[in-house]
């Protein structure tokens, strides 16, 4: 026989006081002792219960042959059984004392050895021995149920269609949030151009389900074609209209003259999506989280609150407005709100009047249906891409007109910084890019600048700084600066490489000036992404002069790939870029780039003639520079303490990893729908793809 040893104190509450005669303790298995052996003895006596365990192999539920449920006295030794046996037991034994309340009743036992001290040895019965607690905190993850279906509703997602940012974000951060246990939805239109991008749909198959939208005076008939791909549900919402040569928006003669009909036949599908897909072998159901992009998505929530919740369905579902660009609000003629499919009563929340200065007559009234304003108006939350834009949209300079209703709705208002996928965009591993490098060993940079200098044909000179710029060719990104500044900064020992499509007038001027600058300037009209990889990489200088923007995401990539952004004072590029100093910090500067501001030639020409000395000045300046550089491409790893600290400080930081983003629009859908809860399945998560800024 041996005595069981413990090496903590435990306490077990009774609902009923102790007889000095009996007493019987249910479950035995809350002692832990349910696979130790066959218990033989207990013994109470002067207010103590002493247990002891037999080595004979019996019915290990049972307790002497007794159940655990048993209330029987059976198996208590009886005090005139004799003494020494009693005292024998309780050497080897385990007692019980009794805690008791004011009033006498007994209110719990407590499990000690008979000595009264805890036990220096341990009794070990088969269970695992518990995990440090610091030992791989970052990698263990808790296995979530979902509680809410998110559904994106995006005019474009990467790699399916893509035109810029907005594309880049709705391709990226759905990926993640499947990772942390939501079921994701994305529902974007199937754009077949006939050119080689088809191909991008090729993995999508027909789900053979046909839903007809009431819109336009008519029905219109659209399909779902349906991929399953890293975690998400991609569905594409298939009709004629979608069907057509150039970009999402319009082509070389400019915007389609029937986006408000392509985009409406796009939300009233994307909200009839979860409720007619059997994607997996069930449909979302109507507790979803929508998640709209810009004005191609704004009919979701008014649909959402006109069409659906008055005869009962989506009663529990919310909506988040994002807004990637204030500047486009799908503004169309009053006469234009009954194709919509809504409601007659819900004019107002479309309903836009023109300033008189924008009015095109003094006899026009101004009258006009604003998309987006109208999910301003009925979305439960509203984002932008960052803080600052969050702040810009409420001013008078930034609102394009919406600044005022903004204002109404700031409570509910806030703004994310955007992140990159640093999977994808990895200097260390890049598909794209012929040479590969890290912060440790930059050398692979300067073979990079080398092989796009051979690849575009411009004089293989590694000395020679060379200004990159990747973009839309129009007023916003502050092309027109560029155009003016060409002249001046060709005069000066420098390369120059453009890759952009967009205004006719602004693609005609770069094939213009590299005839004029064969040897100092490239453009490329269109859109690439392998070049643009290439072009991150190889460059010293990437030139952001955008009158606003949003967030932005190629100063992000910029700083990933050591490639320093000189950027106009706004918006995200105002969050995501702090002024280079190589005196801060100790003298080992500080810093990821070069802000400008106001907006002129000027002051763009002399911040990017800061950094263009530096290939010419002393060793020391030159060092300062590959600092910079490697602080860049190193920054995941040197700011992790601080980036760990401005998770807790919330986005007014100014240098925020994508993966506080995720956790940002986390914050919004939980404080509407409550937190996930977590299953008790004994399963880890697997690390998820994370999203940062770097």
């Amino acid at each position: 026989m041996t005595s069981l040893q413990l090496t903590n104190a435990m306490s077990y509450k009774l609902s009923a006081n102790i007889s000095p005669k009996v007493c019987s303790f249910r479950p035995s298995s809350q002692l832990g002792f349910l696979h130790s052996g066959h218990w033989s003895r207990k013994s109470f006596r002067d207010g103590r219960l002493t247990v002891v365990r037999s080595d004979i192999a019996g019915n290990e539920s049972e307790f002497d042959g007794l159940s655990d449920s048993s209330n029987s006295n059976s198996g208590v030794v009886d005090e005139e059984g004799g003494e020494k046996e009693v005292e024998e037991m309780e050497k080897q034994g385990v007692m019980l004392g009794i805690d008791r309340d004011g009033s006498g009743s007994v209110i719990a036992l407590h499990l000690i050895p008979p000595s009264g001290e805890v036990a220096t040895e341990s009794y070990h019965d088969e269970v695992a021995e518990p995990k440090d607690e610091d030992e791989g905190i970052e990698e263990e993850k808790i296995q979530t149920r979902v509680t809410y279906n998110i559904v994106f509703v995006t005019a474009e997602a990467a790699p399916y269609s893509k035109t810029g940012g907005l594309g880049d974000v709705c391709g990226s951060l759905p990926v993640v949030l499947a990772g942390r246990g939501h079921r994701v939805m994305v529902v974007s239109p199937r754009y077949l151009t006939g050119n080689s991008a088809d191909k991008n749909f090729a993995g999508a198959i027909d789900l053979d389900r046909r839903t007809t939208v009431h819109c336009f005076g008519g029905e219109q008939e659209v399909a779902f074609f349906h991929e399953y791909k890293k975690g998400v549900d991609w569905v594409f919402v298939d009709h004629p209209s979608y069907h057509r040569p150039g970009n999402p928006y319009g082509d070389i003669h400019g915007a389609f003259g029937d986006n408000q009909f392509r985009f409406t036949l796009l939300c009233h599908a994307a909200c009839e999506a979860p409720l007619v897909l059997p994607l997996g072998g069930y449909t979302y159901g109507e507790k979803c989280l929508f998640i709209v992009n810009d004005w191609h998505a704004s009919l979701v929530p008014v649909l959402l609150a006109a069409k659906f919740r008055p005869y009962g369905t989506y009663k529990d579902a919310r909506s988040i407005l994002v807004i990637h660009n204030l500047g486009h609000q799908g503004v169309e003629p009053a006469s234009t709100y009954m194709n919509l499919g809504l409601p007659s009563e819900w004019y107002g929340a479309l309903e836009w009047v023109f300033p008189t200065w924008a009015r095109t007559h003094a006899l026009d009234p101004g009258e006009a249906v604003n998309i987006l304003k109208g999910a301003i108006v009925t979305a439960d939350r509203i984002l932008t891409v960052s803080k600052g834009y969050a702040w810009e949209i409420t001013t008078v300079e930034g609102g394009h007109g919406l600044n005022e209703l903004l204002s109404s709705r700031r409570i509910v208002l806030n703004g994310i910084v955007n992140g990159i996928d640093v999977l994808e965009w990895d200097p260390s591993s890049d598909e794209h890019i012929g040479f590969h490098y890290s912060a440790d060993d930059l050398s692979g940079k300067a073979q990079c600048k080398i092989a796009l200098q051979k690849e575009l044909g411009l004089p293989i000179r590694p000395e020679c700084p060379m200004i990159g710029f990747i973009g839309r060719l129009d007023y916003q990104k502050g092309i027109d600066l560029i155009r003016w500044g060409i002249p001046e900064l060709m005069e000066d020992d420098v390369q120059f490489v453009m890759l952009g499509s967009g205004d006719p007038l602004y693609e005609d001027w770069m094939r213009a000036a590299e005839t004029t600058y064969r040897d100092k300037f490239r453009g490329w009209v269109g859109f690439n992404i392998p070049i643009s990889h290439r072009i991150t990489a190889g460059c010293d200088i990437l030139l952001m002069p955008s009158r606003y923007e949003p967030c932005g995401l190629n100063q992000l990539y910029a700083m990933r790939y050591g490639t320093v952004p000189v950027v106009h004072a706004t918006g995200g590029l105002r969050d995501t870029v702090e002024n280079f100093s190589p005196y801060a910090g100790d003298g080992s500067g500080e810093g990821t780039g070069w802000t400008f501001s106001p907006l002129t030639k000027e002051s763009m020409l002399e911040s990017t003639f800061l950094i263009r000395t530096k290939f010419h000045l002393t060793a020391d300046v030159k060092n300062s520079y590959i600092d910079l550089q490697r602080s860049q491409v190193n920054m995941e790893s040197i700011d992790e303490k601080r980036n760990a600290k401005r998770l807790h400080l919330g986005n007014s930081c100014h240098s925020i990893r994508a993966s506080f983003r995720v956790d940002l629009y986390g914050s919004a859908i939980y404080s509407m729908i409550g937190k996930p809860e977590y299953g008790n399945t004994g399963m880890e998560k697997k690390p998820s793809k994370v999203l940062r800024i770097c």
